[in-house]
């Protein structure tokens, strides 16, 4: 299993956001920056736009989960500190990397633009901003293409207990569970996907693949149903059933051309199953893949012909 944390440049966790004076400064921003970036925040008590930008820097500080840390300088008790580094209004927030300043900005910013300035602190020492995570789900998903959807379903897990809200780590992990072919385990993990990421891409996609090997199970010998085909065209449940079994047999083409077929001769069979399993296998196969651009676009053609 892929180990998780690879991000070369991290900090321990629970050592992201520090207090830090004169007698500190060295160790905590210019050696420390030898290893991963330094966010230095300038404020002071008085200082209104200081309270609003502070704790929404932490937060994109913390989130970041040691891809980048934050020292918090008081002004008033680090003159000298502000001095030779001409600060003259606050709040004032430099980023150095590899002991010198790389970017900075002065006064307060929107959330969006204090996320993107995080982003491109940690970019620019070349690290994640999310920590690893995302090289982490890369390597989930190529185990999982690869076969090994054991070693796959260990790495989402590990992923989701450092981010329980990573929508991609959800879907791979249902999705890995189906490869395993234990879909109460994979419906156990669609269950456990938090409310408002039910409704994203890779949730959705994982969820339509779990409702098709459920159909699977059930999907009759594939020569059989072609034999029935074959022998009545208009039987459009002997047709639905031979697209099911060919989809779980992985010819997903030959699927889609079976529903649209069947859509073609019954638009509004079984109230419009043949449609609703299109789109189910449309969501459960990737965008890019040629099976859906073909498939859409001839569903597309016969719906407004």
């Amino acid at each position: 299993m892929l180990e998780l944390g690879g991000n070369t440049n991290a900090a321990p966790k629970g050592d992201y956001v520090k207090d830090v004076n004169e007698a500190n400064f060295m160790a905590e921003v210019i050696e420390k920056s030898q290893e991963v970036p330094v966010i230095v925040d300038f404020w002071a008590p008085w200082c209104g736009p200081c309270r609003q930008l502070g704790p929404a820097l932490e937060a994109e500080v913390e989130a970041a989960k040691g891809a980048v840390v934050m020292a918090k300088v008081n002004v008033d008790e680090n003159q000298m500190i502000a001095g030779q580094l001409r600060i003259q209004s606050i709040p004032t927030v430099y980023a150095f990397w590899q002991g010198q300043p790389v970017d900075g900005f002065q006064g307060a910013l929107p959330g969006s633009e204090i996320k993107n300035f995080v982003a491109k602190v940690i970019e620019a020492a070349g690290g994640s901003a999310d920590g690893g995570l995302s090289e982490a789900v890369e390597a989930a998903e190529a185990m999982l293409a690869e076969g090994a959807a054991e070693d796959a379903a260990e790495t989402f897990a590990a992923i989701l207990e450092e981010d329980p809200e990573l929508a991609e780590a959800h879907g791979g992990l249902i999705r890995a569970r189906i490869a395993l072919d234990d879909l109460d385990a994979a419906g156990a993990a669609l269950a456990a996907v938090p409310a408002k990421l039910a409704d994203t891409a890779p949730v959705e996609a994982a969820r339509a693949q779990l409702d098709l090997a459920k159909q699977a199970q059930s999907a009759g010998p594939a020569d059989d149903l072609k034999a029935k085909v074959e022998a009545n065209p208009d039987d459009h449940q002997a047709r639905f059933d031979y697209a099911q079994a060919l989809y779980a047999a992985g010819n997903a083409e030959e699927a889609v051309d079976q529903l649209l077929e069947l859509f073609r001769r019954d638009r509004e069979w079984d109230n419009g199953a043949a449609k609703t399993q299109l789109f189910t296998i449309f969501d459960a196969l990737k965008p890019t893949d040629p099976v859906v651009a073909k498939g859409r676009r001839k569903l597309s053609s016969m719906i407004f012909a």
